[in-house]
């Protein structure tokens, strides 16, 4: 550990020490966004004891909060960064020699290496994001789709946008990919009528047997779209997030509010992914990951995120491209040069690729 981390953990083991908790920290992971100290304490010792501490050890670290908790048989004490880093899309992309298809690339997991979703996994299908404002959610959206078409051909893979409010989506409606040449549909009406259009599509592709080339509807504010839309808008996402696997359709959504009747009642069958960003309380993080103690209200916002699948959560951070980084993303693309496995940035990380297929 360096001099500062060392001087952290000397901090919680005096902490934990003038508590009569005896402890040792054997060592900090240090992520884009929070340190993690792993932490040994004599046999015994009870995890409602040291969590009681969080605050006292916040001041004592000088952080805004810490958070306490056991993973497997390690404890962990976990404070955010001084200094947040972010973590560049195209320098993750470019620290990977090769990307499978039907792959996304979304951020680094808590241990640095690259984390990977495939959307063309059996136990993947439908992806559901889900955090308040300030959590990244659309970030990690816009993330999601770029790495999509930065590593597959449009005749392979395409994209079909709905951003209710307009702001999300941006420069991604100039894609190749783009499902139709529709770019970003924003009204309502065009949204029910664009969903339909895919429901035939889907329909189609089931009597002749087809899932290619594999669609992906990407969806910003779902719970929006649903309460403007109406039936129609409920009823074609309810046929596709039933069937489209099979013929090779995917809903990708994002929502604020995954506790919506509308949303709540298509999400418990439909979405085995979620993505979950910060939330408010324990009760919306177990709504939005489907699971019991997740922690996601604990999670720091701006790209923090859970992935849960098939019980397994993982943490990591989003990687994440602005407006101006995705323009030229997509301007590369348009110019063939998703052909090139090596995509420019700052932040390489030559890693082997966690490949999350649920």
């Amino acid at each position: 550990m360096a001099n500062k981390y060392e001087l952290q953990a000397a901090r919680i083991e005096t902490v934990l020490g003038a508590h009569k908790v005896p402890a040792r920290v054997m060592q900090a992971n240090v992520t884009p966004r929070f340190v993690r100290f792993d932490i040994t304490t004599a046999l015994g010792t009870k995890l409602t004891k040291v969590s009681s501490l969080a605050e006292e050890l916040a001041f004592s670290l000088g952080v805004r909060s810490a958070r306490v908790y056991r993973e497997g048989g390690v404890l962990h004490v976990e404070v955010p960064r001084e200094v947040p880093r972010a973590v560049d899309l195209a320098g993750v992309c470019g620290g990977l020699s090769s990307v499978p298809a039907n792959c996304a690339v979304l951020g680094v997991e808590e241990g640095g290496a690259p984390l990977l979703l495939r959307l063309d996994s059996p136990d993947v299908a439908h992806v559901l994001l889900a955090g308040t404002t300030g959590s990244g959610k659309t970030a990690l959206l816009r993330t999601l789709l770029a790495s999509l078409a930065m590593h597959n051909h449009a005749g392979m893979l395409q994209i079909a946008l709905i951003d209710p409010k307009g702001r999300g989506f941006g420069p991604l409606g100039a894609l190749p990919h783009i499902w139709g040449g529709r770019g970003v549909v924003q009204d309502p009406a065009a949204a029910a009528g664009l969903l339909e259009a895919l429901v035939a599509e889907m329909e189609r592709r089931d009597r002749l047997n087809r899932s290619l080339p594999r669609i992906v509807i990407a969806i910003d504010e779902l719970a929006d779209l649903l309460q403007s839309g109406g039936k129609t808008v409920g009823d074609a996402l309810q046929r596709l997030t039933q069937r489209g696997r099979e013929a090779g359709l995917h809903v990708v959504a994002a929502t604020q509010r995954p506790a919506a009747t509308q949303v709540d009642g298509m999400m418990k069958a439909n979405f085995p992914v979620r993505l979950v960003g910060s939330v408010v309380s324990a009760e919306d993080a177990k709504v939005a990951s489907g699971l019991a103690g997740s922690n996601a209200e604990r999670l720091l916002g701006r790209g923090d995120f859970l992935l849960v699948a098939k019980g397994q959560v993982i943490r990591f951070q989003a990687a994440y491209a602005d407006n101006r980084e995705l323009a030229a993303l997509v301007a590369q693309v348009r110019a063939g040069g998703r052909r090139r496995r090596a995509w420019s940035g700052q932040h390489a990380l030559a890693l082997p690729a966690s490949s999350a297929n649920g």
